[in-house]
């Protein structure tokens, strides 16, 4: 039987809303409600318990919205709280987290730097994904904190942006790094300028494709709708939504909304 559930999408603001452009490239006929806790944006700074709170809230909200499967498009409460909601929720959840095995497999200095926020690399599930798929090859990291205020701010390219993202892109590439793994779903909006600092040869990856795949993969065949409702909230002030949506979205028609979670 097939369902009209929607599939749920949470995150710590508006920089999931790169996951939520390639769910719907590659799942075009399905619902979708999204919610971004931009009022308690950034996660990445937060401490382990204070993410998980917050994602069981919104993880109710979602259920509440019927939705069938949950993509936890941040990496930062993918680290904090993905295994703990597996083990208390029925529905299926789908995390974010560093390409870590794909970059190591393409870089050809040996080097990979991980752009990230600090609770991304302070989780032990990143050391994991290190120790599993890393070996030969040197990993730096580079902690990016405002790198996720520029993009709720919605400044992608100004020559402020390009200063800050200079800062913690050329180190990188000084220390030999030719592929950059982008460790937070806020960052591919800022990828063209990264590209543009870090030069052609280097390779920047970015993992929302592949988490698009893995949604499909769980609901594939499931549902066809000619005009599918995709639901936004924030958390945050609406207009803030309102203003930046178009300029990180511009080809999906949503309705914008405020929810106090």
């Amino acid at each position: 039987m097939k369902s009209k559930h929607p599939i749920g999408i949470l995150d710590s603001g508006i920089g999931g809303l790169s996951v939520l452009n390639e769910i719907r490239k590659t799942l075009p006929n399905e619902p979708i409600v999204y919610f971004g806790d931009s009022a308690w944006c950034p996660y990445g700074a937060r401490d382990a318990e204070d993410i998980q709170r917050r994602v069981y809230a919104i993880t109710d909200f979602l259920l509440s919205k019927n939705c069938k499967l949950i993509v936890i498009a941040c990496n930062s409460a993918t680290i904090a709280a993905v295994e703990a909601l597996r083990s208390t929720y029925p529905v299926p959840f789908v995390g974010m987290e560093p390409g870590i095995k794909p970059a190591a497999a393409h870089t050809q200095t040996g080097t990979v730097g991980i752009l990230a926020t600090e609770a991304s690399l302070a989780g032990e599930k990143f050391h994991r994904l290190v120790n599993d798929h890393g070996e030969g090859v040197t990993i730096i990291t580079r902690p990016c904190p405002n790198f996720v205020k520029l993009v709720e701010d919605g400044d992608l390219n100004s020559p402020t942006a390009r200063t800050i993202v200079e800062e913690e892109v050329l180190p990188l590439i000084e220390a030999g790094a030719d592929v950059l793994v982008l460790g937070c779903s806020h960052y591919p909006f800022l990828k063209p300028l990264i590209q543009d600092i870090a030069g052609p040869q280097v390779t920047v990856m970015d993992t929302g494709q592949a988490v698009a795949q893995r949604v499909n993969h769980f609901i594939a065949g499931e549902l066809e709708v000619s005009q599918p409702k995709c639901d936004v909230y924030t958390s945050g002030e609406l207009s803030h939504l309102e203003k930046h949506f178009p300029l990180l979205c511009p080809h999906i028609k949503a309705s914008l909304h405020h929810a106090d979670i």
